[in-house]
């Protein structure tokens, strides 16, 4: 019987495989890009989920408790923002390897991956030790910081299984297969929304409830793709056998994965600034912030998919020296990313109060979390720009200098407004409109960067001497 059931797996995952060095890019990609988005989609709603329940049934606290679990929005994005940028450096040097034929590489690369989860361990215990000095850091209130810290110190329970996750997601769309960990997402998502409703409105236990659950949530989906990578075929099968360190391997998902994740936790970071002036507007301003940050974590997941696809896309295409297909993907990358961000907006903009509602109904909370919503979700377009041409140059294996592009003009920006601006003018309009300042100069300064870099047209030059 488990015989049966591991052939129909592998059929299915042979079936839902997208074809990256071969066929229509424009419908390959879209293939690709959206179970990506759908699964970054479906982790954000499970978790405004959580937060909707801990607004709705928790009765007259609930206020109180959608600020606590705002509170640590920026620094749970920071952490799984760096683990996503980690994973894939191991998605492009496993991706490359296999558009080179090199099994042995594949292997090597993909338990060398494995192991690198357990950094999630380590990150669990220096975040228990700084979980409270942080948050005060961040000046959340003091009416809010118990239950900020309760639930951050559960919530850091889930790193292990966050960072398992990503590196298995990475794992399996490196070869194309981008439907399993959207299915794994799903059960886990089910599991994260009942046992959700049964802590927080049933047994009453307000943001412990949502952070238990949360974790219930990561280590459902790592469990289950687990199970599939030692069950699939070769070339990414994972086999105890197998499973020991490689320090060249280690060596390119590290050059490669931890630019691009601090590229990522860079935004964190300045968020981190962000909110702590956001917390200084007191509880009101903190809950609609924190519905706000739900929609664009939603918005931002759809349209960083189509950087994801370019990275794989190019990083099997170049490794296949298919560099005229490299440079396709990046037009087709950005043309469908415009596309998509200007429905995604057009919904935010005409919806944008009626799904704050959702959270939570006081009128002055729904318009200040408008407000925020109108201003960063319409300056997005700029922001799928600069990560579909990082992903570009991550297919490359360039990654470090979109991070340290990215480093400068994010956290410039955003720490001379926080620092300088706002405390002149000290309204949450202003902190808002950082963000299309920031995110325009930003896209422009990496369009900058790619005329300069042009790696298809070096990778070409390298390949005919390399003929010749």
């Amino acid at each position: 019987m488990d015989k049966a059931v591991a052939k129909q797996e592998k059929a299915e995952d042979r079936k839902h495989a997208v074809d990256i060095l071969h066929g229509n890019l424009w419908t390959n990609i879209v293939r690709f890009a959206l179970p990506v988005a759908a699964t970054g989609i479906l982790e954000q709603l499970s978790n405004l989920i959580d937060t909707m329940m801990v607004g709705r049934l928790s009765g007259d606290m609930g206020t109180l408790g959608m600020a606590a679990v705002g509170a640590n929005t920026p620094i749970s994005s920071f952490v799984i923002g760096l683990f996503v940028g980690i994973s894939l450096g191991a998605n492009v040097t496993i991706a490359t390897a296999i558009g080179r034929q090199d099994q042995e590489g594949v292997t090597k690369a993909v338990h060398t991956a494995m192991l690198m989860s357990l950094i999630g361990f380590a990150i669990t215990a220096v975040g228990e030790i700084v979980a409270e000095p942080l948050l005060v850091l961040l000046r959340v209130p003091a009416e809010d910081l118990p239950e900020a810290v309760l639930f951050l110190r559960i919530y850091l329970l889930a790193m292990p299984a966050i960072l398992l996750y990503n590196f298995e997601a990475a794992i399996f769309r490196s070869i194309g297969i981008t439907r399993l960990p959207l299915q794994a997402l799903c059960v886990a998502a089910g599991v994260n929304i009942v046992f959700g409703y049964l802590f927080i409105g049933v047994f009453g236990w307000f943001v412990v409830g949502s952070a238990l659950a949360t974790v219930l949530c990561y280590a459902t989906s790592a469990a289950i793709l687990l199970v599939r990578l030692v069950r699939i075929d070769a070339p990414i099968r994972v086999s105890r056998a197998n499973l020991r360190w490689d320090g060249a391997s280690a060596a390119k998902i590290i050059h490669i994965g931890l630019p691009a994740g601090i590229q990522s936790a860079v935004f964190s970071l300045a968020n981190i600034v962000i909110q702590s002036a956001i917390n200084s507007l007191g509880t009101t301003v903190m809950a609609a912030s924190s519905a706000s940050l739900s929609i664009e974590a939603v918005v931002y997941n759809l349209l960083n998919s189509f950087s994801q696809a370019c990275t794989t896309f190019v990083g099997q295409n170049n490794g296949a020296r298919q560099l005229d297909r490299c440079r396709s993907t990046l037009k087709v990358s950005a043309a469908e990313g415009f596309i998509a961000a200007a429905c995604v907006i057009a919904f935010s903009l005409g919806f944008g109060r009626q799904i704050i509602a959702l959270f939570n109904s006081d009128p002055e909370v729904i318009e200040v979390g408008y407000m925020r919503v109108s201003i960063v979700i319409s300056s997005y377009f700029f922001s799928m720009l600069y990560e579909v041409i990082s992903g570009y140059l991550r297919g490359f294996g360039i990654s470090v200098a979109p991070a340290i592009i990215t480093t400068l003009v994010i956290c410039g920006i955003r720490f001379f407004w926080v620092f300088v601006v706002f405390p002149a003018d000290p309204t949450f309009h202003t902190i808002m409109i950082v963000y299309p300042i920031s995110l325009a100069t930003n896209a422009l300064c990496m369009i900058a960067v790619l005329l300069i870099v042009r790696p298809a047209k070096k990778g070409t030059v390298k390949l005919a001497a390399k003929v010749r």
